[in-house]
């Protein structure tokens, strides 16, 4: 009974989707730089499916366009769930984490390119533009009460956020080319859905099944296949109900356990088995690191702050309940574990340059550890600090 507690316990945690990446991040390293290395590559680049509807792909591709296809549909449902009834339901509630994470896109964007315009990595100015979701919520989550539920609530409301900026950024940017046959068969598919939506059929399987051949037509048009996982959530029925439960909410809550806890590991396992070469640490003290590094770690923080200030001196939005400005800069510090998206828009950015991938990787895990260790340490020092001004009555 105390073991299956424990597991329950576990898996409804906050935290427990991000200490299970960390673990899978640290064994695809182990594998990358073991004897099974070249085993476990030739198992991600195996091809499975069929050649009738030209189906047919290494298990690599499976994970990266179809499984993560479910994480953003998962992603989707969140945003329009905060949209509808959340923090992004009112202009004021929605305009700090919005201009927070527009800042937060820009200015490491904007650094990396200064970096490395003109060179071959130019095309990668977006990889540092994206916080990963459960990595920057599972430490915050480690705070507990240390750290008000408002700055939890806007460091959520940023990354789903940013996460829409990142799957606009792929749809335009990192498309190589378009089939409009496919792209008018998705579109038809978006209609569909959206009949149904409005006809107001509530079970899942009317909209899965059309979701599914959304992601078929959407994977050969061209455009990336995970967008269709966003369009399909948008076309999910919600209500403003805090008594019953819509369909959008039955299908997230369905969705987090295989999404935290089998398709991200997967993507994990899949994507972050670099392979330690000499050379490798030098490459982070190159502009391409250079890039990365700093846009996540320093661009973040810069730009997710300074445009918050900005708009709060402007009058049009406030601080978080109960935070300060030490808090949130404790917030843009996580914000900048950029992982799960950066290494996405990484593979994206060079998908014929395996080497370029495994550089990009390597310092998208530097830069998401000095960023995550400095936001837990900056945040429990601020706490500290608080509890001992209550104690003893200090100023």
């Amino acid at each position: 009974m105390l073991i299956t507690q424990f597991f329950k316990n576990f898996l409804h945690s906050s935290q427990s989707s991000g200490i299970v990446l960390m673990v899978c991040v640290g064994i695809s390293l182990m594998i990358a730089n073991s004897s099974i290395a070249d085993s476990f590559q030739a198992l991600l680049d195996q091809k499975i499916g069929t050649e009738i509807f030209q189906l047919n792909y290494p298990l690599s591709i499976w994970i990266n366009d179809g499984l993560m296809a479910i994480f953003f549909l998962l992603v989707g449902l969140e945003i329009k769930r905060e949209i509808i009834e959340g923090e992004l339901s009112s202009v004021k509630s929605a305009s700090l984490p919005i201009v927070a994470a527009i800042g937060g896109m820009l200015v490491p964007a904007l650094i990396f390119y200064a970096f490395n315009y003109g060179t071959a990595y130019e095309k990668g100015w977006a990889i540092p533009m994206a916080t990963d979701i459960a990595f920057s919520l599972a430490i915050i989550s480690m705070l507990g009460r240390k750290v008000p539920l408002s700055l939890k609530i806007f460091l959520a409301a940023l990354a789903i956020v940013d996460d829409l900026g990142a799957i606009v950024v792929i749809a335009l940017f990192y498309t190589d080319q378009i089939h409009w046959n496919y792209l008018a068969l998705s579109g038809l598919m978006v209609a569909i859905l959206m009949i149904l939506n409005f006809l107001n059929f509530k079970k899942h399987v009317f909209y899965v099944i059309p979701g599914i051949i959304l992601w078929y037509f959407m994977h050969h048009s061209g455009i990336h296949a995970t967008i269709a996982g966003v369009l399909l959530a948008f076309t999910i029925p919600t209500n403003l109900s805090t008594t019953e439960l819509s369909p959008l909410e039955k299908l997230e809550q369905k969705l987090h356990l295989p999404v935290n806890f089998l398709i991200m590991p997967l993507f994990a396992l899949a994507n972050t088995n670099i392979t330690f070469k000499a050379g490798m640490v030098d490459g982070l003290f190159s502009n391409f690191g250079y890039g990365i590094i700093v846009g996540l770690f320093l661009g973040k923080i810069v730009g997710i702050n300074l445009f918050s200030w900005i708009f709060i001196q402007l009058k049009i939005s406030s601080l978080p309940e109960k935070s300060s400005w030490s808090q949130m800069l404790g917030a843009g510090f996580l914000a900048g574990i950029g992982f799960t998206m950066s290494i996405f828009i990484a593979l994206l950015s060079f998908k014929n340059h395996p080497e370029i991938q495994d550089e990009a990787k390597f310092a998208i895990l530097v830069a998401s550890i000095i960023s995550g260790i400095s936001g837990y340490l900056l945040l429990k020092f601020v706490a500290k600090r608080k509890l001992n001004r209550k104690k003893y009555g200090t100023n």
